[in-house]
């Protein structure tokens, strides 16, 4: 399916931000846009891609003011799910991973994501993964790696899902300043949106070394799950009292 194009007004609107200030980011290249008929458009595709671009470079304040613009922009008829502890099933969590390669990490994770039901062809994902960390590796110096493929995989999924998986031992993985990765979340959406909300609470919650510290020191699935949605509570009821 075709992306479709919007226009400086739409872009706006769907940003929280007014026409003049999308059109200087145009202007300076700040932001992906064209020129069609000396208006400019924007790929509603490439946005996404920037935006999760945003997401991965992004500090706690900048974190928690995308996620709430991409709370007020979802489809009616997308997931409603508001945690990200929702999407986790202990079937999708293996406490410790014995993956010792990156190759060896994408494809187990991509099998634990298959053992929910949710996902039919791990292989397919798994390759998908892996040109996505081929284009841009995914790996946080904080040890963590938030894995996804660079476009929704929905003619696999039934349901967009995360797995998680925890490695005893660090491994390379592909972050540029050297830093071995430990925690590997592997994010499934359905729709660019989803996908978007979930990489940017799971972005705002890997910020905190209080809680990866908890999540490494998880013992089994469900331990997991509960670390994760205790953050999850805290952060939102940190949010609400601003």
């Amino acid at each position: 399916m075709a992306s479709k194009d919007l226009d400086i007004d739409q872009l706006a609107l769907y940003l929280h931000l007014t026409p003049t200030q999308v059109n200087k980011m145009a202007v300076r290249g700040k932001i992906p846009g064209r020129k069609v008929n000396g208006e400019w458009r924007f790929s509603e595709s490439e946005i996404h891609h920037w935006l999760e671009d945003q997401i991965g470079v992004g500090d706690a304040q900048e974190l928690e003011r995308m996620e709430k613009v991409l709370e007020k922009n979802i489809d009616v008829g997308s997931d409603d799910r508001a945690m990200l502890s929702d999407f986790l099933s202990p079937l999708a969590i293996q406490i410790p991973l014995p993956a010792r390669t990156r190759g060896s990490v994408i494809r187990e994770m991509c099998q634990l994501a298959a053992s929910t039901g949710l996902l039919w062809d791990s292989a397919v994902m798994a390759e998908a993964v892996a040109a996505r960390e081929a284009l841009h590796p995914t790996a946080l110096e904080n040890g963590v790696a938030l894995l996804h493929p660079r476009r929704p995989q929905s003619s696999i999924l039934s349901e967009p899902l995360v797995a998680l998986g925890i490695s005893t031992q660090p491994i390379p993985f592909g972050n540029v300043t050297g830093h071995l990765t430990d925690v590997f979340f592997l994010i499934c959406s359905t729709d660019d949106r989803v996908h978007l909300r979930i990489l940017a609470r799971l972005a705002r919650l890997v910020t905190d070394d209080v809680f990866l510290t908890m999540l490494r020191s998880a013992v089994t699935p469900s331990e997991a799950v509960d670390i994760i949605r205790t953050a999850e509570l805290e952060l939102i009821q940190s949010t609400v009292g601003e």
